[in-house]
């Protein structure tokens, strides 16, 4: 993977918005090469965990349905300027994706 995961974590009130870029190719094992015909394997993000100073606040099952370059959003409430979030994913060949940063 290239850059891996972009994070932007913002304060609004107390209330965290997080939006991450992960960055994969999340193949479903149904589309063909174009040049061979054969089935490109399934290669596929299929688990996330975000957690807010090391405290779990989304744990997610994926599968083959996500887009490519899946982007993720959601809200923490009672979050504060400062704080660290961090988004973990694993694939289905077990390599590992992540990202951090402080809500500004």
């Amino acid at each position: 993977m290239a850059e891996g995961m972009k994070i932007r974590a913002t304060l609004q009130g107390d209330v965290a918005d997080v939006k991450a870029l992960i960055n994969h190719i999340m193949e479903t094992g149904l589309r063909k090469d174009a040049k061979t015909g054969q089935l490109i394997p399934a290669y596929f993000i299929n688990h996330v965990v975000a957690t807010l100073n090391d405290k779990t606040v989304l744990e997610a099952q994926w599968g083959a349905a996500i887009a490519k370059n899946p982007f993720l959003g959601f809200k923490i409430k009672g979050a504060k300027a400062g704080d660290k979030i961090m988004i973990n994913a694993v694939d289905n060949k077990g390599g590992k994706i992540s990202g951090e940063a402080a809500i500004a």
